[in-house]
């Protein structure tokens, strides 16, 4: 899979370039994304792996995609069609999606607790992860009643552990040394 996200990596960069000039980077991830949607259906699949002319391959793909993709958007179609790429358009829009979120300064952040967060509990978390991330943050709640209490916050490579399972599994290491 690393091997379509790095074909995928120039592509997703030159879209994500232009639509930053363009001041269109939320109309080009749903161009995208439904892209991806297209390219995902078994019918399509097949035709974009058989050996179909670029050019009817995409006409055929921009049909589907109607005018859900912009002139620019059919653009890149045919020139991934012409290259042989249109199986890497759902990398593409991975990592567009991913260069979007780092230019808005913005992370997905994974929240588990014991019980369910109010609405006020999840705005003071909110704010003080944006404090200390120095990002717009967007919670992921969800609910695992092992904790005990206290939460467990990921938000990308950093975990803060505060649940109290893992305060009694760290007491119990440190009566068992």
């Amino acid at each position: 899979m690393s091997e379509l996200t790095t074909i995928a990596r120039p592509y997703a960069q030159a879209a994500f370039d232009y639509a930053v000039e363009n001041n269109a980077v939320a109309s080009w991830q749903d161009m995208l994304l439904f892209a991806t949607e297209v390219a995902n259906n078994e019918t399509i699949k097949e035709l974009i792996s058989g050996s179909v002319a670029a050019e009817k391959m995409a006409e055929i793909f921009n049909g589907v995609c109607g005018e859900q993709l912009n002139q620019q958007g059919q653009n890149l179609i045919k020139v991934l069609a012409e290259n042989k790429r249109l199986q890497v358009i759902p990398d593409i829009a991975d990592l567009f999606a991913d260069m979007k979120a780092a230019y808005e300064k913005e992370i997905d952040v994974d929240i588990t607790s014991a019980v369910n967060l109010d609405d006020k509990q999840q705005a003071d978390i909110s704010a003080s992860l944006e404090k200390r991330l120095a990002r717009k943050v967007k919670l992921n709640c969800s609910v695992d009643p092992e904790l005990i209490g206290g939460v467990l916050i990921k938000a990308g490579d950093t975990v803060i552990d505060g649940s109290l399972r893992s305060k009694l599994n760290r007491l119990v290491d440190a009566l068992q040394a």
